[in-house]
């Protein structure tokens, strides 16, 4: 049998050109393992009550994480926190949940999809669930907060941003200077009113408007639903997009306390009636998570064809979000 053996340099150079001398071949590199299983990592403290932290980080939205050259993985957000419930469930040991939020929000449809798995969760297994919010739980980050009984903020967290918003670009002025038009086919006047290749006409604003309101009126009343002492005009009141400071935002009865890590702790086992809690989390092989304030650290997404932020939605068309973008 022979063996042969490419050093790391000449490795890196058939990676990078060996899709484009390829011709029409397609060549596929998988460098990362995949989607492997959950393994429960203790975080924190010890003994028989376990509370169970849930990240909630980054951007709110299904997109599958992508890795180096673009396989996949982990699961989209909706996805892994119901897997994560799931295993939840199956474990009696579990007292409580801890979302640990920071995130500016996301979609309006995975943020409300995980809200309501959430809630239901607590529902149905009868137990407690805490909202933690590091440096930020805006808009569909906060949405998602409303699941929990308490939330809890640290001294300088941002919180609020309570509203809807979606980007559409006009490419109409560009493309005119550079002399290229655009022709589309269709079978309605509205069926591409927001295209990026013309203006949007004021019957199709006022029709998209109350797109907008309908979704921004969800999550009002899901805060009045949610927050004891705030009726819908309480809500609307607050929720012109701004940001709050944790003291503001307990002021205007947003969140229920503001507490470090330690003093969250403290009011968990308080509540659990225990003297000592531990907290765990869910990660798959190959992730390190040492303490609670740790990040599940994500495998750099760079795609030599495609660059993929895991931010902009892979589908096509309009999309609504429940985010802060100052």
């Amino acid at each position: 049998m022979n063996f042969f053996v490419i050093k790391k340099p000449v490795l890196i150079l058939l990676l990078i050109l060996g899709p484009l001398l390829g011709g029409c071949s397609l060549v596929k590199l998988n460098l990362t393992p995949g989607v492997t299983p959950f393994e429960e990592k203790v975080v924190s403290g010890e003994g028989d009550h376990k509370v169970l932290m849930i990240p909630i980080e980054g951007v709110i939205s299904n997109m599958k994480k992508r890795s180096l050259m673009g396989g996949q993985y982990d699961v989209g957000m909706v996805e892994k926190v119901r897997e994560t419930l799931i295993k939840a469930g199956e474990d009696p040991g579990i007292k409580a949940l801890v979302l640990k939020i920071n995130s500016p929000g996301g979609t309006v449809t995975s943020s409300d999809i995980i809200y309501h798995e959430i809630r239901k969760f607590r529902e149905e297994k009868k137990i407690p669930v805490y909202a933690w919010v590091v440096d930020m739980a805006a808009s569909g980050g906060y949405y998602i907060s409303l699941a929990a009984d308490k939330i809890i903020a640290h001294p300088t967290s941002i919180t609020g941003s309570i509203g809807v918003i979606t980007v559409k670009v006009n490419l109409k002025g560009l493309m005119d200077k550079v002399g290229v038009d655009w022709e589309i086919i269709k079978s309605g006047d509205k069926k591409d009113f927001l295209s990026p290749f013309r203006a949007i006409t004021d019957e199709e604003r006022q029709l998209f408007q109350e797109t907008i309101d309908d979704f921004y009126n969800r999550f009002v009343k899901t805060i009045a639903d949610n927050r004891k002492g705030l009726d819908e005009s309480d809500v609307r009141s607050l929720a012109d997009g701004r940001v709050f400071t944790s003291a503001q935002a307990i002021e205007k009865k947003l969140i229920d306390q503001i507490a470090y890590r330690d003093e969250a702790e403290d009011l968990i086992k308080k509540d659990l009636g225990v003297e000592t809690i531990k907290v765990v989390t869910y990660i798959r092989s190959g992730e390190y998570k040492s303490n609670l304030y740790s990040s599940i650290p994500e495998t750099p997404v760079i795609n030599l064809v495609n660059l993929n932020l895991n931010f902009i939605p892979e589908s096509p068309g309009p999309h609504f979000f429940y985010l802060w973008l100052p």
